[in-house]
């Protein structure tokens, strides 16, 4: 089923050949699609951070999914209001289907922690986005850093869980297949973990010019 000659590579000089197991032969041990699907999850996820929270570049977009509390739940900021770029320094967004849930929108933008100070203008609700400095710049790409590093500690918990559920079988198949199965988990997190690298190298430099 799998071969031994894998079993040399946990020599001195070889720890780096690659191992690729046939996802059908171990299905009843681990299903490897499924830890890869999570890894990538955990990748698309830190994607969407970036692009949706880490950004110095004026859209619609930036304010979507603040959340407003009104007296009938928590809303999407885009589900109350319909949100729009009347400039490159100023969003506008329309409460005219909403009203009653001007203020809250209001308030929501403003507690944001996007440092944005809205103007309310009847049912139009003006943001105006402050210029971005050095400063804002730098403090993204910590922020970038941080979700970086709680990203790959996310990585490490599906490793650890498919790793884990390696384990149960070490009394039931080979030491190879066990050994085998573990470094492909490995190497999978590895990947992951280096386009990861990948997008944070790519957001620092977009933020940081």
């Amino acid at each position: 089923m799998l071969s031994q000659g894998y079993r040399k590579a946990k020599g001195k000089g070889q720890s780096q050949a690659r191992v690729n197991i046939s996802a059908a032969l171990v299905e009843d041990i681990i299903n490897l699609e499924e830890t890869s699907e999570d890894m990538q999850a955990v990748v698309e996820a830190l994607k969407e951070d970036f692009s949706r929270n880490l950004s110095v570049r004026t859209s619609p977009g930036v304010l979507d999914h603040i959340i407003v509390v009104t007296k009938d739940g928590k809303f999407p900021l885009n589900q109350l209001g319909q949100i729009s770029q009347k400039s490159p320094q100023l969003l506008i967004v329309n409460m005219t289907n909403f009203p009653e849930s001007t203020a809250a929108a209001t308030k929501a933008i403003r507690e944001s922690g996007m440092n944005l100070n809205p103007e309310v203008d009847g049912t139009l609700i003006r943001v105006p986005i402050p210029k971005v400095t050095r400063e804002h710049r730098e403090n993204l790409a910590k922020l970038a850093k941080q979700s970086t590093n709680k990203s790959k500690e996310a990585l490490r918990k599906v490793r650890s869980k498919s790793i884990n559920q390696v384990k149960k079988f070490k009394n039931k198949v080979s030491e190879d297949t066990i050994w085998l199965l573990e470094k492909q988990i490995q190497q999978m997190a590895d990947s992951a973990a280096a386009e990861m690298d990948k997008l944070l190298a790519a957001k620092t430099k977009e933020l940081l010019g």
